[in-house]
């Protein structure tokens, strides 16, 4: 898929969608992945965590790409974001299957290795380059769309093989044998009880909502404000996500290590929101040029996408291991379910805004990310700040 995603949106565009409709998109799917995160829960109780991730990553990936590639119009993309939408099914099932048989300690080094093999498949950009250069855009993101649905499947099936049902999956699925999902879905009351009492989950949400709304501000809408605004080539753009993943595999093997190597938080969360901050705000600020992009133009790409590349790659990992970390392991696939669902729904209407302000300016959804990376280290000091005084009245 990462072939896909640096010419997703202007796909799109190419396609006649408006960006004000790419950000509705963008919102419907999220709260396609509301319904089904909510469902996930219990899916993977019921179905095993092994089970659940094969079936739905077929369903949520290589279905959706079928309908990417044959693509005419609005409606085919709002029929394959609909169908999208049950990776947040696959998410749950999948974190279960990684991190429950892991000991608590080395839950943050697993996910940067989940991270660090993600950004590995950025070395294929060059692929996605060839093709568009060769026969343009349209025809290309067909083919990268083919491809994708091939790469997933054949994962799907080497996953399958590779993996077992973790311990805690089958004591839940023994739990849940012959009780029917309304009735496991009533137990969710409790749920958000569990999560409501924990003032560590309730900072993980929020962390984690503003990382994932930063995120999805710049999946859908970067390749717009460089393709559009700064006139860089549809060729070229691939690189730049090869360039950002170079970048935090790097600070992944490097300084973040060193920088989270501490049960205390704080520091880690941030650097990652001060290095994005920083980054968005250099993306705004290049101006757009009358005809190409020149050298300075292309610097201070390069010098945004260091600085992204850093703060992406730690708060990627701290927002998933943040919201992993305050999970009852007996209840972690209804907890992180719920958890899920929560993300999305404050989450979800950034899409549409984004699209919104796109359409005014290319410029203004990034805006948007910096007041929202902003929130993000207001909410960090409050958070530790409260740590700190609860701990300071106890010793009084």
């Amino acid at each position: 898929m990462s072939l896909c995603l640096p010419y997703a949106s202007i796909y799109m565009l190419a396609l006649g969608i408006k960006d004000a409709d790419i950000g509705l998109l963008t919102t419907v799917g999220m709260l396609s992945q509301v319904v089904f995160g909510l469902l996930g829960g219990v899916i993977t109780d019921k179905m095993g965590r092994r089970k659940t991730t094969a079936v739905f990553d077929f369903l949520a990936w290589c279905v959706p790409c079928v309908i990417w590639m044959f693509a005419q119009n609005f409606w085919f993309f709002l029929g394959a974001q609909l169908v999208n939408g049950m990776w947040k099914v696959t998410q749950n099932s999948w974190d279960c299957l990684l991190v429950e048989d892991v000991e608590k300690d080395q839950i943050t080094k697993v996910y940067s290795l989940v991270i660090i093999a993600s950004h590995l498949s950025a070395l294929f950009a060059p692929i996605a380059s060839f093709l568009v250069a060769r026969i343009s855009l349209v025809p290309a993101v067909r083919i990268l769309y083919l491809n994708a649905f091939i790469v997933m499947t054949a994962k799907i099936f080497i996953l399958y093989a590779a993996s077992h049902e973790t311990s805690t999956g089958v004591v839940r699925m023994r739990e849940t044998k012959g009780k029917s999902i309304p009735s496991l879905l009533a137990g969710y009351g409790g749920v958000i009880r569990i999560i409501l009492r924990s003032k560590g989950s309730i900072f993980s949400l929020v962390i984690a909502a503003l990382v994932g709304a930063v995120g999805m501000v710049n999946t859908t809408f970067w390749q717009v404000i460089a393709s559009r605004k700064l006139l860089v080539p549809d060729a070229v753009l691939p690189f730049f996500p090869m360039l950002r993943s170079f970048i935090a595999m790097f600070f992944l093997f490097t300084v973040i290590p060193r920088v989270t190597a501490t049960p205390r938080l704080q520091k880690p969360l941030l650097f990652g929101f001060i290095s994005y901050f920083i980054g968005q705000n250099i993306l705004a600020l290049i101006p757009a040029p009358a005809h190409a992009l020149a050298a300075p133009g292309y610097a201070l790409l390069a010098f945004s996408l260091a600085f992204d590349g850093f703060g992406a790659g730690i708060l990627a990992m701290l927002a998933e291991s943040l919201v992993a970390l305050y999970v009852d392991k007996k209840e972690r696939a209804r907890v992180m379910a719920v958890q899920h669902m929560i993300i999305m729904l404050a989450t979800a209407p950034f899409g549409w805004i984004s699209g919104l302000l796109s359409s005014i300016s290319r410029t203004l959804p990034f805006r948007l990310t910096i007041v929202l990376i902003f929130l993000g280290i207001i909410t960090t000091l409050r958070y530790y700040r409260t740590i700190e005084d609860c701990h300071e009245n106890q010793v009084d």
